[in-house]
């Protein structure tokens, strides 16, 4: 009887304290969506190195992505547990000697990229040469990357002579800033020049959208023959490319040659968009293929049009309309594709999880490969993009 009592008095306690520690880590739905998707990634990775449910820390695009919108959420709330939040991939990644854990040199992966972002703001506070170190390392790579003969960065060592629209962002915002804060802008024009190959060389003349990759040699089964554009319109690839531009013009002098340049190729491509956005306001996983069987509306890419329409609009390098169409867009994802727990935790759907062209097992770009791939829901490529429209449009 006494043990009995003892039992039910111990779980009554449970319960009090499970609930007691639920309130204090319930996320209040009055914060902007910015803080929330924040919080909610913290609470399920305690650690920032647990993105993406990595069991170990490794240099990863999605974690350079993700902690680069925690970097910018702390500057614009001043909250300094944001960027603590990104910092510490940084240190589980870099060791004292500034050497990059899990990083091959030789494997020339554009991908790798995008960590280097979250150091230049580091360093400049810490002053600590660890930081300064890895940022040579991810700069020389792009020194001796392997282009094609027209000049372009090559996606990989493992993809020769091919551009991917998703390069455009994992190696031309840190190269900007690099050359900027350290170089004097010496390479701006090299960074135009990538830019300039994507347009010249993956444009379609019809819709003006942009095919996910280009092979210079033609020599890949995807490859058109003539072109060597591959066979399909990927939204997130051209979600890549508008974020890459977006983010590179921040270091380009309003008196730069290419600075005009870069602005059109962002109104092109934008003005293309808007012709395929679906009026609940987000884009297609195949852009153009609406609501042909088995396409769907997508996350990742339409969080990436959002942010790089608003910081656009804001900027002046686009027309005001296309703040709206960013919200429309914004609201197209909280309203349909956002799922809010009773612990005030969001989760947004409906992200394709990854897509490429090659490989082993082959891809082929078709239709039914795009479709098909996997979805995870608060994928890395959505999460962090979301963060970055909410805080431009104050979200």
């Amino acid at each position: 009887m006494l043990k009995t009592f003892f039992l039910s008095k111990m779980i009554v306690l449970l319960i009090f304290v499970t609930t007691i520690l639920n309130a204090q880590n319930t996320i209040p739905t009055k914060l902007k969506w910015s803080e929330r998707m924040a919080l909610t990634l913290m609470q399920r990775h305690p650690e920032s190195y647990m993105i993406d449910d990595a069991k170990v820390a490794h240099i990863s695009y999605v974690h350079g992505l993700v902690t680069y919108a925690f970097q910018e959420l702390g500057k614009q709330k001043k909250n300094e547990k944001y960027t603590a939040y990104a910092k510490q991939y940084a240190d589980e990644l870099i060791d004292a000697d500034g050497n990059i854990k899990t990083y091959k040199f030789e494997s020339f992966n554009i991908d790798n990229i995008p960590t280097g972002r979250i150091l230049f703001d580091i360093y400049e506070q810490t002053k600590d040469k660890r930081y300064l170190i890895a940022m040579q390392t991810l700069r020389k790579q792009l020194e001796e990357q392997p282009r094609t003969a027209s000049g372009g960065f090559w996606h990989k060592k493992i993809y020769p002579n091919q551009m991917w629209l998703d390069g455009l962002y994992m190696g031309e915002p840190f190269y900007a800033e690099y050359t900027v804060t350290f170089e004097n802008g010496a390479k701006l024009d090299d960074i135009a020049h990538e830019f300039e190959l994507i347009q010249q060389k993956a444009t379609d003349p019809k819709t003006g959208l942009l095919y996910h990759a280009w092979d210079e040699s033609k020599e890949m089964p995807w490859a058109n023959k003539e072109t060597g554009v591959s066979p399909n319109f990927w939204s997130r690839s051209m979600g890549w490319y508008v974020m890459g531009l977006i983010d590179v013009l921040d270091y380009f002098p309003k008196d730069h040659p290419k600075r005009k340049e870069l602005i059109s190729y962002l109104n092109n491509i934008s003005n293309a968009l808007v012709k395929f956005q679906d009026p609940s306001g987000l884009w297609y996983q195949v852009t153009d293929m609406g609501t042909r069987e088995g396409n769907y509306l997508e996350t990742s890419g339409t969080a990436m049009f959002a942010y790089a329409f608003a910081k656009g609009a804001k900027k002046g390098y686009l027309p005001k309309k296309f703040k709206k169409i960013a919200e429309k867009a914004f609201d197209g994802i909280t309203s349909k594709f956002v799922k809010v727990y009773p612990n005030g935790e969001i989760e947004i759907t409906n992200a394709c999880a990854v897509a490429g062209l090659g490989g082993k097992p082959y891809r082929d770009g078709s239709y039914e490969y795009y479709i098909n791939e996997k979805r995870k829901d608060n994928d890395p490529k959505v999460t962090g993009p979301f963060i970055l429209a909410a805080l431009e449009l104050n979200r």
